[in-house]
């Protein structure tokens, strides 16, 4: 039988990396592994011969049918599969569990598999759940589900994003005693902390896939996300025991108190925290420091993180005012980063691929960080598509964006991606010159595990196999 390459592989059904696995193929030989169905990729790759070599082949692609017990397959290759005894050339075929599904024109020479779905009592239990929680899934302030819900310390009440952060600003206004943290809500309870709750948020949405009518309106959700001021964990008022505090200079007063960052005891470029001043705390080094939401070293673009070398080192405060700070060469602009050496995970980790691209710059006659710079040039002038940039806020980043070094890793694999694919196959060293491109291009899994695969075929392009 005439089918593809596979470029991708089927996990167990067992296996924790099975994840969105709702179906699998079952080998009547039991010498023969599983092929689970995921969600996310309907291709079906897997052994269609016992004298197939151990080569898997893409050769039929099953999704979910109009309920939880049935679904449709539909034939890949080139020659016909047998599905319930019937031959099956292109056409789209309706399958339940205990099909029986052959590979190729006929049962000799081929394996024979058994259709069985799997999630379907998984699926029915995730809906009940849904149903019995979400009452509780609901902010205490404006009674509706939550909107980028947060969860607060010590207490542990969740709220709508924009919901506590207006109740935050009201209770701050409204206080005399400007030492006194501001209270839960719900329980009155003073609040230490809050930050967004990406794990509920995750239920947020698996709710309101399930229950529509529980969406609120555009205009509802453009004020709570003009009211939202919660961007990462914030640390409210000044905190008793902390466990992780900033060693600081003696005081000139009499007073021993420890204080939570730098700013809170002592002014710097003209600044010292307010009593109840709300602080954030660093991604890197996990110290704190004073919220400042008009400048823009404080937050990396990339990932929404929070990182203070920059902030600090525009104040004027070092290591030898407090030992608890991230070097400032851990979160700088982009154009102020150097580089001198290919990321380790440049073009998925992929080492072939990675050695073809240093080949090519070797070959320009120019710096690895020459290249950086031409091809950045480019970005600015929006020259090149952005889709597939891996980070937050694709569109505001610019060569004066601050980024944590992660997230310029994954900026530099960005721009190398448009190198290489604008390299004329000319300029490919020979070795690389005349690979086919593999069907799934940069997405492919198989580039992972498989060396041969990886070096055999290029993956630094667009897939044109499996998409939607």
């Amino acid at each position: 039988m005439d089918s593809g390459e596979c470029s991708n592989s089927n996990p167990s059904a067992s296996s924790p990396a099975a994840a969105g696995v709702w179906a699998k193929l079952v080998p009547a030989d039991s010498a023969y592994p599983e092929v689970a169905v995921a969600e996310g990729d309907a291709v079906v790759c897997s052994l269609v011969a016992p004298a197939a070599g151990g080569e898997e082949l893409a050769w039929c692609e099953i999704r979910r049918g109009g309920d939880a017990s049935s679904a449709t397959i539909r034939n890949l290759s080139s020659d016909a599969i047998i599905v319930d005894g019937r031959v099956i050339q292109q056409e789209l075929v309706d399958i339940k569990p205990g099909s029986k599904i052959v590979p190729g024109p006929r049962e000799e020479g081929h394996l024979v598999y058994t259709f069985d779905i799997t999630a379907a009592k998984d699926h029915d239990k995730n809906n009940v759940k849904i149903l019995l929680d979400i009452e509780n899934a609901k902010c205490s302030i404006c009674l509706n589900l939550w909107h980028d819900v947060v969860t607060v310390a010590p207490c542990f009440h969740n709220f709508c994003n924009g919901c506590f952060s207006e109740w935050l600003r009201r209770s701050s206004s409204k206080s005399r005693d400007k030492s006194q943290s501001a209270a839960c809500p719900q329980c009155r309870t003073p609040v230490q902390s809050v930050g967004r709750n990406h794990f509920l948020h995750n239920i947020e949405e698996a709710i309101l896939q399930a229950f529509s009518s529980l969406q609120r309106s555009d205009d509802e959700i453009a004020l709570l996300e003009s009211y939202a001021s919660v961007k990462s964990n914030l640390v409210l008022g000044k905190q008793k025991n902390q466990s992780r505090k900033r060693p600081l200079p003696p005081a000139s007063d009499e007073s021993n108190d420890e204080f939570p960052c730098p700013q809170c005891g002592t002014e710097f470029a003209g600044f010292r925290c307010s009593p109840r001043a709300a602080h954030i705390q660093c991604n890197g080094c996990g110290g704190l420091m004073p919220a400042r939401p008009n400048t823009s070293i404080q937050k990396c673009l990339g990932c929404d993180g929070s990182f203070c070398g920059a902030y600090w080192y525009s104040q004027g405060v070092n290591s030898s005012h407090c030992n608890l700070i991230c070097n400032q060469e851990t979160f700088r602009m982009i154009s102020q980063h150097h580089i001198s050496r290919l990321p380790d995970t440049l073009h998925g980790g992929n080492p072939y691929e990675k050695d073809i691209t240093e080949r090519c710059i070797q070959k320009s006659g120019k710096t690895l960080q020459a290249v950086i710079s031409e091809w950045i040039a480019k970005f600015d002038n929006k020259e090149l598509d952005r889709s597939r940039l891996q980070l937050n806020n694709v569109e505001a980043i610019t060569s004066r964006t601050y980024l944590c070094n992660h997230c310029y890793n994954k900026f530099v694999d960005f721009l190398l991606y448009w190198f290489r694919v604008s390299t004329p196959r000319n300029l490919l060293p020979a070795d690389a010159a005349d690979r086919d491109s593999c069907w799934y291009g940069f997405m492919c899994r198989t580039q992972h595990h498989r060396q041969d695969h990886a070096k055999k075929l290029n993956h630094v392009c667009r897939p044109t196999r499996g998409n939607p």
